[in-house]
């Protein structure tokens, strides 16, 4: 039996002057905590994660989640790194935006956060209305980015996006216009496109924010295998070869390494 290991979120505060509790804690809240918690755990690869059970408690409010102790480990070595560091930039997108979305929380409703783990000599997160964990805004910037694969959904009702199949990011969703689908002269599902779209990507990582692609175009993308070009690149390839030395340009690429 998988052994495991438990996360616990203690939230204090009051509603109006009424300190908080399971009581008056509401639903929406959480809702949100609960989305939150699967973020901060499984950020990547949900649909094989383990079980996360949940239960609530006195003491202003409590959030128990329990799962692998796998996960739980190092979820409390990412608590270590914060506080080390008093910056979530490191963090992967989705435990980086849990994060900002338990400040912002805090903001609003001036809760203070303790996040802990059943680990030994867990370290205590603290977040309220006097930290800061957002992310640096100058490690996000747009960059020009290009995917490929399968298109398997386009439209929507107020929001038009296609939803593009890919082996290296899995599906992804590109923000698009309207109009843009609109002028396609062919039916575009379960065909193959290289898609170019912009979007934040972190420099320090490469990650990308996958919330905030927006389509640019198709780009001219190709997958047959061409028999003709291929001969004709090695040909080229050949010919330009023969008017080398391979002992001299081997020497030239070595340098003085050999001296």
């Amino acid at each position: 039996m998988e052994k495991i290991g438990s996360i616990e979120i203690r939230v204090s505060g009051t509603k109006g002057k009424i300190i908080l509790s399971p009581d008056n804690y509401d639903v929406k809240e959480i809702i949100s905590m609960l989305q939150n918690v699967e973020d901060l755990l499984y950020p990547s690869n949900k649909k094989e994660r383990p079980v996360i059970s949940y239960n609530i408690e006195e003491g202003s409010v409590i959030h128990v989640f329990k799962t692998s102790i796998q996960a739980i480990i190092g979820f409390s070595a990412i608590l270590v790194q914060i506080n080390k560091h008093d910056s979530i930039d490191f963090l992967e997108l989705k435990t980086a935006q849990a994060i900002e979305s338990i400040q912002t929380l805090s903001y609003q409703k001036d809760f203070e956060f303790e996040i802990k783990t059943s680990v030994d000599d867990s370290p205590v997160l603290k977040i309220n209305s006097t930290t800061s964990f957002f992310r640096t805004e100058n490690v996000w910037v747009d960059a020009d980015l290009y995917f490929y694969g399968t298109l398997t959904d386009a439209g929507g009702k107020n929001k038009a996006n296609i939803h593009l199949d890919t082996e290296d990011f899995g599906l992804i969703t590109i923000d698009t216009q309207k109009s843009f689908l609109k002028d396609q002269d062919e039916n575009l599902l379960y065909r193959k496109f290289g898609v170019r779209a912009v979007g934040k990507q972190n420099i320090q990582t490469g990650e990308i924010d996958r919330s905030s692609l927006k389509l640019i175009g198709f780009v001219d993308f190709s997958p047959k295998y061409d028999d003709n070009y291929l001969k004709g690149l090695i040909l080229k390839a050949k010919n330009n070869w023969k008017k080398i030395d391979p002992d001299l340009w081997i020497d030239e690429i070595r340098g003085e390494y050999d001296a």
